[in-house]
């Protein structure tokens, strides 16, 4: 019964969100280019079945590149910066500059510089995911706490290399996971913006806008939307059971009744 109870918590409001859309669409809207009824974007993904596997495989594979990129280089600099002091005061200004930049501005210079192909589109995603991990992460490694170097100190944490292993990454690792977190929403919220500019013949942003888009069918658009919106939350899930589960598993403390 309980297990009943909790999935209804969050399987309720989900049914009618879903009753609504189609009531609106049907009764009040009647205009499926403005907003297409729920049974219709259903029968879509039947329409596309044969390329929405296709499609996502793509998405997925600019978004794996990207990120893969974006951590390979936002945590080791997230180290340096957040462990020394004139790294984080040369690097810093630099950083606070090219933040506020949008990854969309980048497409003119990943054509010039990469061309139309996917690692454009992985070039993209990792403007997008780079920067929300390397401020989450080097925020923890700078926020290490005075008496856990100090304690590291005494029990032969000796140099550096020995105090950034055994002290400042164990602490700082949840800060790395919540960037890493955070860069993956980012990163895929740029996967139809990197796929915008046609870097190849699959991809959920290429089929919406080079596709979809021109003839106005909104319900295969919506269906695609959706197909965005379901992928981030396995991924999000996904990373959640790695980090709660399996890396921070320590932390749960007691279960909440």
């Amino acid at each position: 019964m309980k297990a009943i109870r909790e999935k209804g918590i969050w399987l309720a409001p989900l049914i009618l969100a879903i009753v609504l859309w189609e009531l609106v669409a049907v009764q009040v809207v009647k205009d499926p280019v403005l907003l297409p009824p729920f049974s219709r974007v259903i029968f879509s993904f039947y329409l596309l079945r044969e390329v929405i596997i296709l499609d996502i495989l793509a998405s997925l594979v600019h978004f794996s590149m990207g990120l893969a990129l974006a951590f390979s280089v936002a945590f080791p600099l997230a180290i340096c910066i957040g462990w020394f002091q004139n790294v984080f005061k040369v690097l810093d200004p630099i950083i606070e500059i090219l933040r506020p930049i949008p990854p969309l501005a980048w497409i003119p210079f990943a054509i010039i510089w990469i061309g139309l192909n996917p690692f454009a589109a992985g070039f993209i995603i990792f403007i997008g995911a780079f920067f929300p991990i390397l401020i989450t992460s080097y925020t923890g490694f700078k926020d290490v706490p005075k008496i856990l170097i100090d304690a590291g100190k005494v029990l032969g944490c000796t140099g550096d290399k020995k105090l950034i292993r055994y002290v400042a990454l164990p602490y700082a690792l949840p800060s790395v996971a919540v960037g890493t977190r955070v860069g993956m929403g980012v990163g895929w919220m740029c996967v139809v913006a990197a796929e915008i500019f046609g870097v190849g013949m699959y991809g959920l942003g290429f089929r919406i806008f080079n596709e979809f888009i021109y003839w106005k069918e909104m319900d295969f658009i919506v269906a695609y939307m959706l197909i965005l919106g379901l992928v981030a939350l396995v991924l999000d899930r996904f990373l959640r059971h790695f980090v709660e589960n399996k890396l921070f598993k320590w932390k749960k403390g007691i279960v909440r009744q």
